[in-house]
């Protein structure tokens, strides 16, 4: 009986760059160097004689370039070149089937009383990711954040986790996609021009629905600025996270504290949603020590049914952002709309300060929202009515709760370190919401500098003489 005849490969000369990989793993001597530069790449291929080829397709294996050395049986007919096919579709139905019975739910661990600790902002937010059962840091040191990624680089090796100091902040994204792919909680410390970098894996991690959670503690800007405090990478947090249909739950803490419980529920707020949340602080928030008080229990993650583990149960399993056919790629940006639509109804969050019958409403958030509390109580001492307002979801705002306050507001007060972003939030949600609001005035300072106490006051009391 014949042996089967194994087809031949052909060269596509336009994908080979001459490396003469497959001369060296050919055993017939069937392929030598080529004397012809290709016009298309400017690089020399080689030359196939395949006389003697048996068809053993090493030359194949040893190809760097995919499709530069192919099988007779891929070259393209006459209706053209090979068509690439959306991953989730191109091997079929998998073999394996999922024998996964769901997600394994996480343990909470009760924790033994201890006294409160002095932390300043970053550490608190490492140790509540540690907390919720994060093992898994990646980052690039960039001031004023390096020292939550230094803390976790000390701690995570004798927790049996991992730090990894990445070649950049793309890299650190990148990884976070790898990680988080795998059902695990994973982190990043980062700060202003970092989080520039990592937009576009976020972005990749949004459509590809993969959890993470990203500490930005803002500083000054544009371009490098300074390593002072600002409040200007909000409309960045907000509205410009990667390319795309992008949201992302966005925390705004305002103390050590609130840095630690805030980073904890990012955890489960990201699985929960399969989405990335952003912890969005500032330089001040960042380096600055406050008492910090640990939780009655901790978190042992479980694993999600959906997460690509590389087992047999998880194999069926696909975490990809690429949908080529139009009306697929439609379909799964109505799927994260409606998942956006959840979380502005369910997840608004606010701390509200005198805000019953505040006539003069003051929103600030941060840092900032430290010094606005005073002068709130200040201006009540002088007899005005004023009230704190403080988001503590910058997205989605918590309109609902502003809305029942609105009807005995006269006038707004917005108090931010930076251009107004906070106050672009807050007219696009009062719009959306169908609220006239009455006069908006501000207090801002930029470039690292924040909004004083006695200016806030003089913004409430006069408004002739708010700063901007």
């Amino acid at each position: 009986m014949p042996a089967l005849l194994r087809p031949k490969p052909f060269l596509d000369p336009q994908y080979c760059k001459g490396c003469l990989r497959c001369i060296e793993a050919c055993p017939r001597d069937c392929i030598t160097p080529g004397d012809a530069i290709n016009p298309a790449t400017g690089l020399v291929p080689v030359e196939l004689n395949l006389e003697n080829c048996n068809g053993c397709a090493l030359c194949l294996q040893a190809c760097p370039e995919p499709y530069g050395l192919r099988l007779e049986t891929d070259r393209p007919g006459p209706e053209g070149d090979f068509v690439l096919e959306d991953p989730a579709k191109l091997f079929g139905e998998k073999c394996v089937p999922n024998h996964s019975e769901g997600d394994l739910p996480d343990d909470r661990i009760a924790l033994p009383a201890c006294e409160p600790m002095v932390l300043k902002g970053t550490y608190a937010s490492a140790i509540g990711a540690l907390l919720a059962g994060c093992r898994h840091v990646f980052g690039y040191p960039i001031t004023p954040s390096t020292e939550g990624a230094e803390l976790m680089a000390r701690i995570l090796p004798k927790l049996n986790g991992a730090f990894v100091q990445a070649v950049s902040e793309v890299a650190a994204v990148n990884m976070m996609y790898g990680a988080g792919g795998a059902g695990l909680p994973c982190m990043t410390f980062t700060s202003s021009p970092g989080f520039s970098l990592m937009l576009e894996g976020i972005s990749y991690m949004i459509g590809a629905e993969v959890p993470g959670v990203f500490v930005n503690i803002m500083r000054g800007g544009p371009g490098l600025g300074n390593i002072a405090p600002e409040q200007a990478d909000i409309k960045l947090a907000c509205r410009g996270l990667g390319h795309g249909n992008t949201r992302a739950i966005v925390l705004a803490p305002s103390t050590p504290q609130e840095m630690l419980d805030l980073t904890s529920e990012a955890f489960a707020l990201s699985f929960r949603y399969r989405n990335p949340v952003v912890v969005l602080g500032d330089g001040y928030l960042g380096q600055m020590t406050g008492t910090v008080r640990l939780p009655a229990a901790m978190v042992r993650p479980g694993l999600p049914a959906w997460a690509v583990w590389g087992d047999r149960a998880h194999r069926h399993n696909l975490i990809s952002s690429i949908a080529l056919a139009e009306d697929d790629l439609e379909a799964h940006n109505e799927h994260l709309n409606r998942k956006y639509a959840v979380i502005a109804a369910c997840e608004q969050r606010v701390d509200c300060h005198l805000c019953r019958d505040a006539e003069v409403l003051v929103i600030a958030c941060n840092t900032p929202a430290r010094m606005a509390k005073g002068a709130v109580e200040d201006a009540r001492a002088q007899g005005v009515k004023a009230g704190l307002f403080r988001p503590i979801t910058l997205w989605p705002f918590p309109i609902d709760a502003l809305a029942e306050i609105m009807p005995g507001v006269r006038r707004i007060v917005v108090v931010e370190a930076g251009p107004g972003q906070l106050e672009d939030e807050l007219r696009l949600a009062l719009s959306h919401a169908g609220i006239a609001p009455p006069p908006i005035d501000h207090v801002r300072r930029c470039g690292g500098n924040l909004p004083q106490q006695a200016e806030i006051l003089a913004g409430i009391l006069e408004p002739e003489e708010v700063l901007s």
